[in-house]
């Protein structure tokens, strides 16, 4: 994956980051909560890095993409 655009990483805000960083209980439960101290990722980080890959894919969709594609069912035919 490409390095996201500077518009795609503006678009990231600390708010967004803030909430997506939050593990969910079940996220807990499985993996446990990370912590820096011990080596793993931040996970403010790891939120930064998905939603600005997140709205790279929306601002520069991939046409080939399956996800990225926005066809008209005449496309399939």
């Amino acid at each position: 994956m490409k390095e996201p655009s500077p518009e795609a990483l503006a678009n990231v805000t600390e708010h967004n980051i803030e909430t997506r960083s939050r593990l969910l209980p079940e996220e807990q439960a499985v993996e446990g909560h990370p912590d820096p101290a011990q080596g793993d990722l931040d996970p403010k980080v790891q939120a930064a890095a998905i939603l600005a890959e997140s709205e790279e894919r929306t601002i520069n969709a991939d046409p080939d993409d399956a996800q990225g594609g926005h066809r008209q069912s005449e496309d399939t035919v």
